[in-house]
């Protein structure tokens, strides 16, 4: 299941001026960052619990402009700048404030959400003196702490309904692009992210057109979207998601989503089982059985105990010995039944033989046993996108990061 999730990076590219100002970047660790801009932006003398909705407020932005990567889905190296005109305050080189450092290390990897949506809250905040905004008020902040408010009652005084996720996963900065171009025949999970990118762009671009099923699996439909996409926004248009294009998805889905905006219409988890607890037995029919069979059949040119199958999307006698031989080679009991664990055990076994063997495609065309073919004789699935989400762990149906309970602090 190809969910979204966000994560912290270990470190962020800061550009040292507004957007399109020739000047230098610096990358730093984020947690130095949130040490550097919590002491550029906020006062050590305020109420500590000022002090915490602050640099929640802090983390929260950043991660947002990391997560949405709306620099870098615009065509910068950078993942935000320091002008406080588009975002925070950062000043190269400064010393920190003490008990500001102690909570930024505390803090750096806590960050508040809109109840069931995925992405980090675009915390916009403004002084609340000189300048005032939609966000939350820096000294009123403090005049609240002084009143006896806790950061969660500040932040919900000036956000509304937000949660706090405390200890997110620190990672190395992945960018969402998957490496090498999507086209038809692909399947896999981040053809399930083209697919909604298309279809929630479709909504406010009516011309493209609409992608029923999302399946996974790049097909004629799913072809003619990106096709029709490409030409609206001036790409060239091939039907393949190169990395202009996937880009071009990225930043107008981010923006029909206002995902980078304080009323942000929210990522919600996205609605396909890619391995669900649904099983596949003798007798389905469908598109899950294809994509089965196809992984079989790519397992059987470098499994020689796994058989040759057809790939038409019936589950006969000949998949079910295929899937017997599967579950004997990886050690699970010998049903000929599909559950979580067989198709899991498929599924990272064909992303194995992906990631070594099939990326090269010049060097090695899915054609001959390892070419599937509908009942019209034509290859449905020529290459694959690796297991992956953007940015984050892989996770399967039903999973979700639910945040800790809520303390007063």
């Amino acid at each position: 299941m190809p969910t979204v999730i966000p994560y912290v990076p270990q470190k962020i590219t800061v550009h040292l001026g507004a957007p399109g100002d020739d000047a230098p970047n610096v990358t730093v660790d984020f947690v130095d960052y949130i040490k550097n801009v919590a002491s550029s932006e906020i006062y050590p003398t305020w109420d500590e619990s000022a002090l915490r909705a602050n640099i929640l407020a802090i983390v929260s932005f950043a991660l947002n402009r990391v997560y949405t990567e709306f620099y870098r889905s615009r065509g910068y190296d950078f993942d935000i700048t320091n002008n406080t005109a588009y975002d925070q305050y950062f000043v190269y080189g400064r010393s920190y404030f003490t008990n500001i450092a102690r909570l930024a290390e505390e803090m750096f990897n806590d960050y508040l959400r809109r109840p069931g949506f995925v992405e980090p809250l675009a915390a916009k905040y403004c002084n609340g003196t000189t300048v005032t905004c939609e966000g939350l008020s820096q000294w009123g902040s403090q005049e609240l702490a002084q009143q006896g408010y806790n950061s969660t009652q500040i932040l919900r005084n000036y956000y509304g309904n937000v949660e706090i996720v405390y200890d997110a996963p620190v990672k190395e900065y992945t960018s969402s692009y998957p490496g090498t171009p999507l086209r038809r025949g692909n399947i896999g999970p981040y053809v399930v992210i083209i697919q909604t990118e298309l279809n929630r762009i479709g909504e406010n671009y009516p011309a493209i057109p609409k992608i029923s099923p999302i399946d996974g699996i790049f097909g004629e439909q799913t072809e003619a979207a990106v096709r029709k996409f490409q030409e609206i926004f001036n790409l060239q248009v091939d039907g393949i998601v190169g990395q202009a294009t996937w880009y071009e998805l990225v930043r107008l889905y981010t923006a029909v989503n206002n995902l980078a905006e304080l009323q942000s219409q929210g990522q919600t988890y996205y609605n396909i089982a890619w391995a669900s607890n649904n099983p596949i037995q003798q007798g389905d029919r469908g598109i899950r059985v294809e994509q089965l069979q196809y992984m079989l059949r790519v397992l059987s040119a470098y499994i020689s105990e796994i058989p040759q199958i057809a790939v038409d999307g019936i589950f006969g006698p000949e998949t079910r010995n295929a899937v017997l031989a599967a579950q004997q080679r990886f050690g699970l009991p010998q049903t000929g039944i599909v559950n979580y664990d067989t198709w899991e055990a498929i599924y990272n076994q064909f992303i194995g033989i992906e990631d070594t063997s099939l990326r090269d495609f010049e060097r090695l065309p899915l054609t001959g046993a390892l070419a599937g073919q509908n009942s019209n004789g034509r290859n449905r699935f020529t290459r694959t996108a690796e297991m992956t989400q953007y940015p984050g762990n892989p996770l399967s149906g039903g999973d979700r990061d639910t945040p800790r309970q809520e303390v007063n602090r």
